[in-house]
């Protein structure tokens, strides 16, 4: 591959500043009015709305999204959440804790103009967690389902970055669509309702053409998250993100072609590179580490180093709700670091090759 900076056709402009770092989503604890402070301190050029999975059902991503769904009610299960015939007490606190978590978003971001990352399940893994209220199997296993599911989510979507909108007038939104899931809807590994056998992998055009429809509905900056591997980079493509978010380490040899080909046209990175478990002292705790490799990929993609800092976005390699809160604090700020080195080396990596 020949070395290039990306290109301008389609970039919509990156919303964040050269050098920036952020989290996924999910954290540790069950205090959103500390968690969004945690967040304030650690990335505060760069912030996002946090969810706090510990809460219990509702607080999950799945339960977050749910919550927000038009005209599809739902409830929770011993395995997770199915379609309800109404709106029983489990949406409602699923509702009460989003609201909690946007009512502390709002205090503590009054006045603050910037980048502000909020996020929800996609079509894909709602339509695989979601369980239909007759058959009990997931949505995904009716057509017709995924698509109502997909029509809702993208209403939800809108209303829901509205309503931060309002909340949080002076920033600028950038709306991350999460897809866990994806991987294992891609390769035919949802399991049905019995366990014994798997749900049809559904049309690959399909596959990217719901993603679409959600990505587009809020007309906001748009970021694809999955870290789950191998990460289907062809179909993300096919939904035209304006960015997409994976696990550093996840990514294959034989996806540099597919990456090289979103970073040429001017699509964001979101490069997962912080453990989000790690012991002490040890090299990969380091953010200068963090920022070489980061720098190493790139440029294994073919692309100039000084395009890096302006394109990339530092992130833990995924949610941080299973890390302590020591760590989830220190994955942060390494993030934060990590990303503040990047253009600095990629400036003097820049230098060396001209002399």
């Amino acid at each position: 591959m020949t070395e290039n900076t990306a290109a301008t056709s389609g970039d919509r402009g990156f919303p964040w500043e050269p050098g920036s770092g952020t989290g996924i989503g999910s954290m540790p604890g069950t205090d959103p009015a500390e968690a969004v402070q945690v967040v304030i301190d650690q990335v505060p050029d760069f912030p996002f709305l946090p969810e706090l999975p510990a809460r219990g059902p509702g607080a999950d991503l799945i339960g977050r999204t749910a919550a927000l769904l038009i005209d599809i009610p739902v409830e929770t299960t011993t395995g997770g959440w199915r379609v309800a015939e109404r709106p029983g007490r489990h949406l409602r606190a699923a509702q009460s804790m989003l609201s909690s978590d946007l009512d502390a978003l709002e205090e503590r971001l009054d006045g603050y103009e910037g980048p502000l990352k909020i996020s929800l399940a996609g079509p894909w893994t709602l339509a695989a967690a979601i369980e239909l209220p007759k058959n009990l199997q997931p949505a995904l296993s009716d057509a017709g389902a995924v698509a109502d599911l997909t029509a809702s989510l993208a209403e939800a979507a809108t209303n829901f970055t509205a309503d931060v909108a309002k909340r949080v007038p002076g920033a600028t939104l950038v709306v991350q669509l999460d897809e866990p899931s994806l991987t294992t809807v891609v390769n035919g590994e949802v399991p049905t309702a019995s366990g014994l056998s798997r749900i049809a992998v559904p049309d690959a055009a399909d596959l990217s053409e719901r993603l679409q429809t959600v990505l587009a509905a809020t007309g906001q900056y748009s970021v694809l998250h999955c870290c789950a591997g191998p990460v289907p980079f062809a179909i993300i493509m096919a939904a035209q993100p304006d960015a997409v978010s994976f696990d550093l380490s996840l990514v294959r040899r034989e996806d540099g072609d597919l990456i090289a080909e979103l970073a040429d046209t001017g699509k964001g990175i979101f490069a997962g590179a912080v453990r989000t478990i790690l012991p002490r002292n040890t090299r990969d705790d380091q953010p200068a580490y963090t920022a070489r490799r980061i720098l190493r990929f790139w440029r294994a993609l073919g692309m100039n180093p000084a395009a890096a800092g302006r394109q990339i976005v530092v992130t833990p390699a995924c949610g941080l709700a299973g890390a302590t809160p020591t760590r989830a604090v220190e994955a942060l700020a390494h993030s934060r670091e990590a990303a503040r080195i990047v253009p600095e080396l990629a400036e003097e990596s820049t230098g060396d090759e001209e002399e």
